[in-house]
């Protein structure tokens, strides 16, 4: 799941508080302990961590004992709906052009896009060739491999360690699901033994602070937080508390935006400079989260903040049965990001590392 270039050993780390928020070196709004979060925030919260949270700090987040088949199996599950559009094409006894033409529709259907659908009836119609494959179930494991080749590119994992500490810039647009994917990155690193600080960033929505902190509570890290601070502010003093602290890693929260609000956009280009005033060649990951039930206007929003901040990787949302998944395919042909998690549900251990070969099965069964 990480590349870990370092760790520290459990017996050195020092009890860290619930929230905390570290002095502004260049005065900025006076900081503030962040509100504890309402009812709402921590139900929403609890409905997520479940009892998982209770496990003791040093243990992994998903149970060692629990089989590779459950997890391919929930991945499964949620890419049913656009595996029930592509594996029923394979039930006759015959390969003609009209399989191919139905496969062309399936792939537009489920938001491949047509670069990539482009790519994969080329690729697919010369392996048949070559193969000499005569039924419909040996064009299916055809097409299997066709799509792993092509989501190979996007399979890298998330390199923590190189630098101390390594800082992660976490963007995406209002709904994707930011936040809590924070909140499950955080406990899978944890898990992996890095101490994580987080920086609420997330100056603009209500109760962002709020949920925030609440992850912050239930994983039992710190929060640097400013009431209605500057989000540049906030980010300077988290990775200065970071750097000071000797966090393994921070994760700076961003307000969720549409890629067409310019101003806002140049926003983080700011606060992306401004990370790096507090510690030169951060941010060392820019990571865009993307929820997979936008289709099409997925690959829009990986352009747009890809082109203003150069994103280092991705992870892709909510592909737990209302998505259609073949937007990963135009992501790999037109947008090459790498995918470091995908997500299939709501519980920590439904954010998985991203298995392009296991991805492309389960979405062609």
């Amino acid at each position: 799941m990480f590349r870990l270039f370092k760790r520290k050993s459990a017996a050195t780390e020092t009890p860290v508080a619930d929230a905390e928020v570290a002095e502004a070196p260049r005065q900025p709004a006076a900081p503030v302990e962040p509100a504890a979060p309402d009812a709402a925030v921590e139900a929403q919260v609890a409905a997520v961590t479940g009892a998982a949270l209770a496990r003791p700090s040093g243990q992994p987040s998903v149970d060692a004992g629990q089989p590779q088949a459950g997890w391919f199996g929930r991945l499964r599950h949620g890419l049913r709906k656009t595996g029930a559009g592509i594996s029923g094409l394979f039930g006759g006894l015959r390969v003609d052009e009209s399989l191919f033409d139905e496969l062309e529709s399936a792939l537009i259907l489920a938001d491949a896009g047509t670069a990539a659908t482009t790519h994969v009836l080329q690729e697919l119609r010369r392996k048949v060739r070559t193969a000499c494959a005569e039924t419909p179930q040996q064009v299916r494991e055809l097409l299997r491999e066709v799509l792993a080749e092509m989501l190979a590119p996007l399979q890298k994992p998330l390199d923590i360690g190189r630098t101390s500490p390594t800082v992660i810039m976490m963007v995406g647009v209002n709904g994707a699901g930011k936040t809590t994917s924070i909140g499950k990155l955080t406990r899978h690193l944890q898990a992996a033994g890095c101490k994580v600080l987080l920086a609420a960033g997330d100056t603009f929505r209500a109760a962002a602070r709020e949920q925030l902190a609440a992850w912050g509570q239930r994983n039992d890290v710190q929060v640097i937080a400013q009431q209605g601070g500057d989000p540049a502010a906030v980010a300077f003093d988290a990775v200065q508390a970071g750097r000071a602290r000797g966090m393994d890693v921070v994760i700076v929260d961003t307000a969720g935006r549409l890629p067409t609000q310019a101003h806002l956009m140049e926003e983080l280009k700011k606060v992306k400079r401004v990370i790096g005033k507090a510690m030169e060649g951060a941010p060392h990951e820019a990571i865009l989260v993307i929820d997979a039930t936008n289709g099409q206007n997925a690959l829009a929003q990986l352009r747009a903040f890809d082109d203003t901040l150069g994103l280092s990787g991705i992870i892709l949302t909510k592909l737990d049965g209302s998505a259609k998944g073949g937007v990963i395919a135009a992501i790999a042909r037109e947008r090459p990001v790498p995918v470091y998690f995908i997500g299939v549900g709501e519980s920590l251990e439904d954010l998985q590392v991203f298995d392009a070969r296991a991805f492309a099965q389960a979405l062609v069964d």
